[in-house]
């Protein structure tokens, strides 16, 4: 594959990482206005970099947008005369949708709208894939690309502001429940560095016993709580507290926001 990167910043950098861990490339461009700070890529085979984003389009079939939603128009209003019928476009822009790209690229461009989180940068990345009608043809391209670089799934374009809710945001709302179990694990002793080791590897091991297995929550959930133990006590006190209904409605309130910003 004869891939072009368009904003080598943290997330396209991220990508090229991955892709070149996993020789996922025929050439790979990564484009940039300021390249100074990514000219070590260069010392990768097959790699190029350059501040000129038609040189990187001329040169790759496909082509991932990585840069922040006020630049997307007008990268694509540069580089648009230039495109063909074999460039698949892939944008991780949020909130720019498939038809506003249209709108410049126009209708018959393969076009694939992909939403990774930040656990990309380590291959771990949930990544949530929609394509127009004629991107459909190419959308495996983008499966290929983003299962090397954690897992992926298809889902319509109107659920994609959900799912930045749940896997993107989500990622910090992950971050805050290992945070608060670390700081419980300090008060009952342990220090913080052991605290955050064990409440990492609690949160994996649970995210893993659900995806090898594919049970519910709630089994795996039986089988550490037994009569009055301490497991069920715990959770009846979180849940009386309000853990549950408090995720469902921070998870709700982050929708609402993201929704009011795209409609600004």
């Amino acid at each position: 594959m004869k891939i072009a990167i368009l904003g080598a910043g943290n997330l396209g950098l991220s990508i090229a990482k991955g892709l070149i861990v996993n020789n996922a490339f025929t050439t790979l461009f990564l484009s940039k206005r300021k390249i100074d700070d990514i000219k070590d890529y260069e010392e990768y085979s097959k790699v190029s970099i350059t501040s000129d984003n038609l040189e990187a389009v001329k040169n790759s079939d496909i082509l991932i947008f990585a840069v922040q939603p006020t630049q997307l128009e007008g990268i694509l209003e540069e580089i648009k005369d230039v495109l063909t019928d074999k460039h698949v476009l892939i944008s991780t822009v949020t909130g720019f949708k498939i038809p506003r790209i249209e709108a410049i690229v126009g209708e018959d461009q393969f076009i694939i709208r992909s939403m990774p989180n930040t656990a990309i940068a380590v291959g771990k990345s949930m990544t949530c894939l929609c394509s127009n009608k004629k991107g459909e043809k190419r959308i495996a391209i983008a499966e290929a690309i983003f299962n090397r670089l954690g897992s992926s799934i298809i889902i319509p374009e109107n659920k994609m502001q959900a799912a930045t809710v749940i896997c993107a945001s989500g990622v910090a709302f992950w971050m805050r429940l290992i945070r608060a179990t670390t700081q419980g694990a300090v008060q009952l002793g342990f220090d913080a560095k052991e605290a955050q080791e064990l409440s990492m590897q609690t949160c994996l091991g649970a995210a893993s016993l659900l995806i090898e297995s594919g049970k519910h929550p709630e089994e795996e959930i039986d089988k550490v709580t037994t009569p009055r133990g301490c497991t069920i006590e715990g959770l009846n006190e979180m849940e009386h507290n309000g853990l549950s209904s408090s995720l469902i409605q921070g998870i709700q309130a982050s929708f609402k926001k993201i929704n009011s910003i795209s409609d600004q």
